[in-house]
């Protein structure tokens, strides 16, 4: 249950969205984010600062089925954070996109720390263990949002045991999920390699 994490109502929330795992973990379930829902819904929780998002962008295409979202999320109230990918050859020799945007987050979210009495960071990539322990020391308290509904778990079980709460993607998922779309599984990137980046293009948005 949502209720089991306490949020207070003069608490200052800061969330970061690392793009790429949030997209992931979301299709695993099988349902879309509506990012405006979800920025309703954190601040009705608390005070909301600031809301991140982190992404990676395939700029020599002609069309990135990311931007539409970008931009949407830009004018609407998310501070975005991105850079372009990089292309690589696999040992197969198939041609891969990465982009990996861990130092980005990181360091936003050390400097923030000092502002904020909350954060909430929607990933469950482990190698932000170690920022969690950091960020907690200045006495920030952290939510981490992923799931581990999915199979295999979208969480490390490393970043999950030191967060000071869990919050189950699949449980916000009433409060945030988009209605009345098709399933985030038909935006697939088979040219991206998610295990490496963030250019993972996310479920298509209305712009009003």
């Amino acid at each position: 249950m949502i209720n089991s994490i306490p949020f207070y109502t003069e608490e200052k929330v800061a969330i970061f969205i690392d793009g790429s795992n949030l997209y992931a973990a979301a299709r695993a379930l099988e349902f879309d984010i509506d990012y405006k829902k979800l920025l309703e819904w954190i601040a009705s929780q608390g005070r909301l600062v600031r809301a991140f998002y982190y992404t990676a962008l395939i700029d020599d295409h002609e069309y990135s089925p990311i931007r539409p979202l970008v931009d949407w999320l830009d004018y609407n109230g998310y501070s975005m954070v991105t850079k372009p990918t990089k292309e690589f050859i696999d040992s197969q020799g198939r041609k891969k996109i990465k982009g990996n945007m861990d130092i980005e987050l990181a360091i936003d979210m050390m400097e923030m720390a000092d502002n904020v009495d909350h954060i909430m960071l929607f990933s469950g990539d482990g190698d932000f263990r170690r920022l969690i322990e950091a960020v907690q020391r200045k006495g920030v308290r952290v939510t981490i949002v992923s799931t581990i509904k999915s199979s295999p778990p979208m969480v490390a079980d490393e970043l999950r045991r030191q967060a000071n709460h869990f919050l189950e993607l699949e449980v916000l998922a009433p409060h945030i999920q988009r209605h009345g779309q098709q399933s985030v599984r038909s935006h697939q990137n088979e040219d991206y390699d998610e295990t490496n980046g963030n250019a993972v293009p996310p479920p298509r948005r209305k712009t009003s």
